[in-house]
């Protein structure tokens, strides 16, 4: 299933969700530019760098390792990769942003996102495969959502062969799905394996639920019955 839209509007103008948008579209250009596998390196997470005492070549160490948890979350894999965090952000970002404000979303996601690294490096800490992408700071975005708004409608698309479908379903069973798939590919994924990080997604993902109640502001209620039309 792919989200499309919600029908949860939004009281602000999301102008944080539209700056991470631009800045991971804009560094995602600039990674194509140079070519990507240096700058994947370079600022993507890599957790024997993180967490041990692996050290990158000089032309690679380009800034901290602890520095990359942030730098990764602008980073891609490919234009697919892209796009798809993109469509998620724009969905559900503007909506997690209202209930807490601008400055708050900000911490928010940035905390979304550590979490989604820590989550991914932790377990496999000898690990030389660099993570990127925002996935996992999204995948917070998602979780908040999913307390906040369970029973907001979202324009899914469903594609079958040639064929694609649309219809409306309410955000609990969007999210739901889609969390529960990340489990099941978790659970698939052979440990070492470079691939998507699903850890990270799963990490973010539960961040987001624990941290939803404490930045969100005192006029948003969680479990909003949400807008019908």
């Amino acid at each position: 299933m792919i989200p499309l839209h919600d029908d949860n509007p939004s009281s602000i103008r999301p102008f944080i969700t539209y700056s991470v948008l631009g800045a991971c579209a804009v560094a995602f250009l600039w990674q194509l530019s140079i070519g990507g596998e240096a700058a994947i390196y370079s600022f993507g997470v890599i957790p024997a760098s993180l967490l041990g005492d692996a050290q990158l070549p000089p032309r690679l160490a380009l800034i901290p390792a602890e520095l990359t948890v942030i730098t990764s979350m602008f980073l891609h894999g490919g234009w697919a990769h892209l796009l798809g965090n993109l469509l998620y952000l724009w969905v559900f970002g503007d909506n997690v942003e209202d209930s807490m404000g601008h400055t708050r979303f900000v911490i928010f996601y940035l905390l979304c996102g550590t979490a989604a690294a820590l989550a991914q490096a932790v377990p496999d800490p000898g690990s030389t495969i660099p993570m990127i992408g925002a996935s996992g700071a999204i995948s917070g975005v998602l979780g908040a959502y999913l307390l906040l708004y369970p029973h907001a409608r979202i324009l899914v698309a469903l594609p079958l062969g040639f064929y694609v479908t649309t219809f409306r379903l309410r955000a609990g069973w969007v999210l739901g799905i889609w969390f529960g798939l990340q489990l099941l590919s978790e659970l698939a994924t052979e440990p070492g394996q470079a691939g998507v990080a699903f850890r990270a997604h799963i990490g973010g993902f539960v961040a987001g639920l624990v941290l939803i109640p404490l930045f969100k502001s005192r006029k948003t209620r969680l479990f909003h019955p949400g807008v019908h039309r």
